[in-house]
C-alpha cells in the first residue's frame, strides 16, 4: 500500500521541483535585470548570468526531487533538467517563433539543464 501512495505523490514532487526551479530562475533573472538597469554591464556578463540561472535552477529542482524519491536520485535529477528544458523550449516557441539561435546553442543549454539537474540529484 505504501508503494501505491508513493507513486501517487511522485507527480506532485515533480511539479514542486519544477516550480522551485522556475522560482529560482525568476529570482536570478530579476536580480540580473536590476543589475543591468542600475549598472551598464557587458553582454558577456549577462550571458554568464543566464547560464548560471539554468544551472542553479535545475540544480535546485534535482536536489528537491532527489530528497523526495530517495532512489536513483541522479536519474530523477536528469529528468527534472530535461522537463525544465522542454518547458523553456515550448515557451520560447509560443512567445517567439524564431527563438532558436542555432542547434549548437540548444544542445549546450540542454546539456547545462541535464547536468545541473543530475548534479542536484546526486548531491541530495
Amino acid at each position: 500500500m505504501n508503494k501505491v501512495a508513493g507513486k501517487q505523490t511522485l507527480p506532485i514532487h515533480i511539479a514542486k521541483a519544477l516550480i522551485f526551479s522556475y522560482i529560482v530562475t525568476a529570482v536570478i533573472l530579476l536580480i540580473l535585470s536590476f543589475i543591468l538597469y542600475k549598472v551598464q554591464i557587458s553582454s558577456g556578463i549577462v550571458s554568464v548570468g543566464i547560464i548560471l540561472s539554468y544551472i542553479l535552477s535545475t540544480f535546485v529542482g534535482g536536489f528537491f526531487i532527489g530528497k523526495k524519491v530517495e532512489a536513483k536520485k541522479f536519474l530523477w535529477g536528469l529528468f527534472i533538467g530535461l522537463i525544465y528544458f522542454l518547458i523553456i523550449i515550448l515557451i520560447s516557441v509560443i512567445a517567439n517563433k524564431a527563438a532558436f539561435g542555432s542547434a549548437g546553442s540548444l544542445v549546450t543549454v540542454l546539456g547545462m539543464c541535464l547536468l545541473g539537474g543530475m548534479l542536484g540529484g546526486m548531491i541530495s
